[in-house]
C-alpha cells in the first residue's frame, strides 16, 4: 500500500530500518537488488531516490536535512522523513 511504502521510506530516511516483508524480498531478488539491510552500512543515503531534473543521485546531508544534487546545485527537504521532491518547492544552492 502507499502508506506502508511511504512509512518504509520515512524509515529509511531516518536510518532506522524495518525488516523487508516476504513480498518486498522477492521483489527485489526478482529486480536484481539487495535489500538495504545488506547494504554497507557506510552510506548514509538512500541508494534509490535520484534527481527528478538530471535523473542523476542524490547525496543525503545531515545537518541539514536534505536530498543535495551536487551539479545542478539544488537541495530538496526531508520533511517529517519524507523528501519533497517537487520542483516548484526547492531551494537553488
Amino acid at each position: 500500500t502507499l502508506s506502508g511504502a511511504r512509512g518504509r521510506l520515512a524509515s529509511a530516511l531516518r536510518g532506522t530500518r524495518a525488516p523487508p516483508s516476504a513480498v518486498a524480498r522477492r521483489c527485489l531478488h526478482a529486480s536484481g537488488s539487495r535489500p538495504l539491510a545488506d547494504r554497507s552500512k557506510k552510506t548514509q543515503e538512500p541508494p534509490f531516490l535520484v534527481c527528478p531534473l538530471s535523473k542523476k543521485p542524490l547525496r543525503y546531508e545531515a545537518s541539514t536535512n536534505e536530498l543535495i544534487n551536487e551539479e545542478l546545485r539544488i537541495a530538496y527537504p526531508i520533511i517529517d522523513g519524507i523528501p519533497n521532491i517537487i520542483i516548484l518547492e526547492v531551494e537553488q544552492r
